[in-house]
């Protein structure tokens, strides 16, 4: 795989030595708000340079990780169906090459293509989601593939009980009837969560993060914004747990519309997230193979 040159944070590493491998997916087309999302993987990428590589949170430095940013894939926009079929594929390729994928967004919908791929390799995967969206729609205005319907479409490769949502505080009433006897939904905030870290233990966990679980008091970039949100510190404390506590074989942060925010705390934020997940998830294999 070629190396990138435009990077996130200290992710240049050559792909034989790297853990994680960061892929954008830069695809808004079944956004059923506002558009923009397919900037936001090249804005978070260029705007994490104003971004320190070390956290004063976790004390750990990303110049000391093994991670590859492989660049955005080149999708075929307006085809759902191919763009799902392109970012399974870069996934499958990731994960058979002993590594981790690390997808970042674009809509919801671009997680269906790395979780296929993911669910092929660990038949037995739960996901935890956090969002402010349900997204357990069976179709949004009779389309099956969009961003209201990801986690339906993922709960189809799971069955019940292996999906764990947490921030939820939007969505139509039949998807809270449904998610009721099919998933596990905390809503609002992260409580519970370490509970269900502890009964996630040593299984195979795929990390998906709608940056609108935010309140958009702290970030209006994005194209569905939905008051009552958590706090930045709520949730990169949440995320920092969950890559520390889980068994994470695959992840992404998703759902940036820079252009929305100009001021740019937006894309500073999802920078952030993101370092505080890669810096969290290194400390967690390093962890394991110390213990093996």
């Amino acid at each position: 795989m070629l190396k990138n040159i435009e990077t996130f944070m200290a992710c240049d590493c050559d792909y034989s030595d790297a853990q994680t491998v960061l892929f954008g997916a830069p695809f808004d087309s079944t956004t059923s708000f506002r558009p923009g999302t397919r900037f936001g993987p090249g804005t978070i990428r260029r705007e994490s340079y104003g971004i320190e590589t070390y956290s004063p949170y976790q004390d750990r430095d990303m110049e000391d990780l093994s991670v590859m940013d492989s660049g955005d894939l080149e999708l075929c926009i307006g085809d759902t169906v191919q763009v799902l079929a392109q970012i399974e594929e870069r996934a499958q390729r990731i994960l058979e090459d002993g590594k981790r994928p690390f997808l970042i967004g674009g809509e919801h919908l671009v997680t269906l293509g790395a979780f296929r791929a993911v669910a092929k390799r660990y038949p037995e995967v739960h996901i935890i989601h956090f969002d402010a969206h349900a997204d357990l729609r069976e179709d949004y205005l009779g389309v099956p593939l969009s961003h209201a319907c990801v986690l339906r479409r993922c709960w189809e490769l799971t069955g019940d009980g292996r999906i764990h949502q947490f921030g939820i505080r939007s969505g139509e009433r039949e998807e809270f009837r449904w998610g009721s006897s099919h998933v596990h939904t905390n809503k609002f905030n992260f409580d519970g969560l370490e509970r269900t870290l502890e009964q996630l233990s040593g299984k195979p966990v795929y990390f998906t993060v709608d940056l609108d679980v935010l309140d958009p008091s702290v970030f209006p970039g994005t194209g569905t914004p939905e008051p009552g949100g958590v706090s930045f510190d709520a949730l990169r404390q949440a995320v920092t747990l969950v890559c520390e506590r889980a068994h994470i074989v695959g992840c992404d942060v998703n759902e940036l519309s820079p252009h929305y925010d100009q001021s740019g705390i937006s894309t500073a934020a999802a920078c952030k997230i993101i370092r505080e997940m890669l810096l969290a998830l290194h400390h967690s294999e390093t962890t394991r193979r110390t213990i093996i």
